[in-house]
């Protein structure tokens, strides 16, 4: 007998599968890497967010034993009582020196997840001006702002995807006293860059704060890895900056950077902070590694010759009927339409032993089912040329 609750929960996943949106999970076999082993096949991956490959650098993989055996396999406790360990207190140290260019003041705090972090940010964000605040959201922005806002209940108007036109007249029609402007800063569905200094001119206007998600852009975009705001070169107190640490640094976490009055505000009052235990000091220790190797001369060579492939891709011919989606990202994506059309294109390119996943709805707007095609400095001028052979061989729609 199947109890009617759970009756019901069978006819929606049935509905899922109809609907070409039921998603599975695939089993991983090795690191993150250009190839990987995966369900016993050796794949050429397309799907990872290691944009320098440090997942599996040397380097970092010893330091991450090291800090195993210096500290444990994990921090025992929140940080507010006994978990925020030295290695958690050098990282944020690091941080907030390397972005201090770009943010006046700057402290960082170390979170477990990004989306920890952004939960965490926007709620404590609200707690500064509870029924006086608003926030104005991207409309392409990522889920993890999107549910922080929502999560904060106050107010908040979506405006158009990088519209200055339509974010302005918003600010201006808000009578608010605190105003928050949220965006991505490499989108990460489409691979394009929020246009930020016209953003920040807008939010020194209104006397907003801006709220940047870099989770695409830290470690890959500026001269030195430190992102959009070394990108544009920009500079202000106004800036919150939101960077993860499990993609192009290649371990785990994220961290905020701002002014030291504001991270000491969510020290204080950012619940998913202080009532969760601090991750293992060992990671925080091996991204101390990933940190120099992002700074230094061959953290610019990966940057350097990651942005080669993202060339050699970019102009690379794909099927006519596929719209490639402009960008100077890793992320390259490829759209199809429909969610019969991109798993049919994901699966031919897995025959041929590559493995890009399909992207669908919710995570992109209905009818723009896409291949997300995600190149790492680990990929080689081989690697990019035989998937641009494979694209070329994928059935037309």
């Amino acid at each position: 007998m199947i109890y009617p609750k759970l009756d019901a929960l069978a006819t929606l996943l049935s509905t899922l599968d109809t609907q070409g949106l039921h998603r599975s999970r695939t089993t991983v076999e090795s690191a993150s890497h250009g190839h990987m082993l995966v369900e016993g096949r050796r794949l050429l991956t397309f799907n990872s967010n290691d944009y320098l490959g440090l997942a599996s650098h040397p380097q970092v993989v010893e330091a991450l034993r090291e800090g195993a055996s210096l500290y444990g396999a994990g921090s025992g406790a929140s940080h507010l009582i006994s978990g925020h360990s030295q290695a958690h207190d050098r990282l944020e140290e690091s941080l907030a020196t390397f972005l201090s260019p770009y943010l006046p003041s700057a402290r960082a705090l170390y979170f477990s997840t990004g989306y920890m972090a952004n939960l965490g940010l926007l709620s404590a964000l609200a707690g500064t001006a509870a029924g006086d605040i608003c926030f104005f959201s991207d409309k392409l922005n990522h889920a993890s702002l999107i549910d922080g806002i929502r999560l904060s209940r106050e107010p908040f108007q979506i405006y158009a995807h990088a519209d200055m036109a339509d974010l302005s007249l918003k600010l201006s029609a808000c009578q608010t006293g605190t105003k928050v402007v949220v965006t991505d800063g490499v989108f990460s569905m489409d691979g394009d860059i929020a246009p930020l200094p016209e953003l920040l001119r807008l939010c020194e206007q209104h006397g907003a704060w801006l709220l940047v998600d870099d989770a695409h852009g830290f470690g890959v975009l500026g001269d030195t890895g430190a992102g959009v705001l070394q990108h544009f070169n920009l500079s202000s107190p106004q800036l919150i900056y939101m960077g993860t640490l499990g993609k192009a640094a290649g371990v785990s976490g994220a961290f905020v950077a701002a002014h030291e009055h504001l991270i000491e505000w969510l020290v204080q009052r950012s619940r998913p902070y202080i009532y969760t235990t601090a991750a293992a000091p060992a990671l925080a220790h091996a991204l101390l590694t990933s940190l120099r190797i992002i700074q230094s001369e061959e953290g610019q060579q990966l940057r350097t010759h990651l942005k080669s492939l993202i060339q050699q891709l970019s102009t690379a011919p794909v099927p006519a009927s596929w719209q490639r989606l402009p960008s100077i990202t890793p992320i390259q994506p490829m759209v199809l339409g429909s969610n019969e059309q991109v798993l049919k294109a994901s699966a031919e390119l897995n025959t041929q032993g590559i493995w890009i996943s399909a992207i669908r709805a919710p995570t992109v707007p209905i009818n723009t089912a896409r291949l997300r095609i995600t190149l790492s400095a680990v990929h080689t001028t081989q690697d990019v040329d035989h998937l641009v052979q494979a694209l070329a061989q994928t059935s037309p729609i």
